[in-house]
This record gives structure tokens, sequence and C-alpha cells, in this order.
């Protein structure tokens, strides 16, 4: 049912500009022109292949919400509230729901893709000194209430295929033909439902000292990990993952 998904970076007003040039920088993509109506749309366009990444200007602190692609709005709705979803926003041309712990997503209409085969590249960002990443996750924090039933329900709304995480709090969803997969993590202790993006990383020492180099500003480091926070302030890791492979 989901034909493409996209990752939508909601950055603060006041920021959005150097969050923009930041992400461009660090996903080795070029910004798209402005667009809405006050100029709060811009996409992340890759060197090759199709765009997953998109950013929206708005006046709260921002977060991540995922746009998902579908052929039939009003049947995707239908499907989603059925798995415990509820609409927040119907517009013309698009519908904004919360999943059953409140991570917000929208259903968008379908635009022509290209298939993600091995006649298209996966893009990776390289860095000056030849490190490579890519961000090709977002990791769904959810409490210890919340997880079973917004695991449940994204592998029903999504159809993919679950994996086990290294570590027993996490689990993954990976679509076909898709560069942009999720995490579900539990949390130790209840919040609201949040997200934020994760880049696989070749090194992670060298890719958060560049970021840092760029605005980033560190925060935790583990073992297979690092935490930073962008010029907009949102968390973010960068991961120890295969930034080809995931």
């Amino acid at each position: 049912m989901i034909r493409w998904t996209w990752a939508f970076l909601d950055r603060p007003a006041d920021t959005f500009d150097d969050c923009a040039r930041f992400w461009a920088e660090v996903t080795g993509s070029t910004l798209s022109a402005r667009r809405g109506e006050h100029d709060e749309f811009v996409t992340l366009l890759p060197a090759t292949g199709p765009a997953w990444l998109k950013m929206q200007a708005v006046g709260d602190d921002g977060g991540i919400h995922l746009d998902l692609d579908v052929d039939d709005i009003s049947a995707a709705v239908t499907v989603a509230t059925g798995l415990g979803a509820r609409v927040v926003t119907v517009q013309p041309d698009f519908t904004v729901m919360n999943s059953p712990a409140g991570q917000t997503f929208c259903f968008t209409p379908t635009e022509r893709r290209v298939a993600l085969d091995d006649s298209v590249p996966v893009t990776v960002s390289t860095a000056p000194d030849g490190t490579v990443s890519r961000l090709d996750q977002i990791c769904l924090d959810l409490s210890p209430d919340d997880i079973d039933a917004d695991t449940a329900f994204w592998q029903s709304l999504t159809g993919w295929t679950p994996q086990r995480g290294r570590r027993p709090e996490f689990s993954r969803l990976r679509g076909p033909d898709q560069p942009l997969h999720f995490l579900l993590q539990r949390l130790d202790e209840p919040r609201p439902a949040g997200a934020h993006a994760d880049l696989a990383s070749s090194d992670i020492t060298a890719t958060a000292a560049w970021h840092e180099s760029l605005g980033a500003t560190r925060v935790t480091d583990a073992e297979r990990w690092i935490v930073l926070r962008d010029p907009g302030n949102a968390l973010y890791c960068v991961t120890s993952r295969d930034p080809y492979t995931g």
C-alpha cells in the first residue's frame, strides 16, 4: 500500500536556514527551491537516485514526521484507523494522522518513483577525510506502555519485514525498494512518542567530528553510536551500521 516513504525534518523557523544547510551538507544533497505558502518546505536532492528527505520550517521546537505516499488516501486512512491510528487533519491532497502512540504521519498522493535496483546506486555522503555516511533510518522512540501497540501498528500498516535489533529494546522494519527504514526503540520510562534520525557511518567518531565542525553539538558517546544535536537543537544519532546496506 505504501509506495514511498519520506522523512520530514521539522525545524524551528528561526534556525531553519542553518539547519537546511547543515543537513544538505551531511547528506551530500542539494536543496530544492523553497515552496509553500510561506516558503516553508524544501527537499534534499541526492546526487543520484530518488529523494527521501524533506524539511519544513515550523513555529515550534520541531521534530520529525513521516509522509507515506499511497495510491488511495481514503482507503489508507480507513486501514490506519482500523489499526488504531487517529485522524488529525483532512486536507484536499493529504491527511494528517497520529499512530496509536501519537507519532505524526501523513498520507500523501503517490508520485512516480525510480525503483531502487542495481541501476540506481545508493546515495551516500563522503566527508573530507573519506568517511562515508547515510541518513537511512528514522528511530521511533516509544515508552514501555506504547511499544507493543505501535510496533504492531507499523508492521501491519507497512507490511514491511521486521528484524530483531542487536539489543532487546530495538526492532527494525525494512521495506522493499525503500531507502528509508524504521527502528523502533523501547524507552526506559514513559514519555510522549517522538522520533529522531539515524545515520549509518563507516567511522562514527570521524563523522561526529565532521558534523561538529559544521555546527552540530555532541551529546553522548556510546559503543555503537554517538548522539548529537543539529543547529536546530534536534537530537539525532550517528551509528556504526554499514552505510551501504544499513
